[in-house]
């Protein structure tokens, strides 16, 4: 399969209350298709973060966004456009990232999380250096990388996001 330019075609999700900043990398074809983030059904973004929420898994876009609010979540991708076959990130060329800034000069944002080694070391070339806030790796939650992470390996994992969302 050839590599494809894509570009990000989904708003980042946030408001002046967020805290945090979790960053993929880019859109994966389901997510864009779906027109939010982590849409594929095999990948566990948002089972794995409902449940170290001690929530329900949201199904709908809208409960997606109200468990988001509730707990100050902001959720983006490092890159505005790229060259990648299909949503394997290993495939990246030519990136050009989004302006991280515009979120954290319009929200509370106190940390960013980076989910993946392709979307963490694109935050550290390409962001950091303008945002001055370095990023904690956050373990995909793509069904890729199933073999490498359990569910209970990334509830784990992602259990560190609540360090910053309870010092409220």
């Amino acid at each position: 399969m050839p590599r494809k330019r894509v570009e990000h075609t989904i708003e980042p999700y946030f408001n002046v209350n967020s805290r945090i900043l979790i960053l993929g990398t880019m859109p994966s074809p389901k997510s864009r298709e779906a027109g939010f983030y982590y849409a594929h059904p095999q990948n566990r973004f948002w089972r794995v973060l409902a449940e170290v929420l001690a929530e329900k898994p949201p199904v709908t876009i809208e409960e997606k966004k109200l468990m988001l609010r509730r707990h100050r979540i902001a959720l983006w991708d490092v890159l505005k456009t790229c060259e990648i076959r299909g949503a394997d990130d290993n495939s990246i060329r030519n990136p050009i990232v989004n302006d991280i800034q515009t979120i954290l000069s319009q929200s509370a944002i106190q940390a960013v999380y980076t989910t993946g080694k392709k979307a963490t070391s694109l935050y550290n070339k390409y962001c950091y250096p303008k945002t001055g806030m370095e990023a904690v790796y956050l373990p995909s939650t793509s069904p890729a990388n199933c073999a490498r992470y359990s569910y209970e390996d990334l509830v784990k994992a992602y259990r560190i996001i609540l360090e910053h969302l309870s010092s409220v």
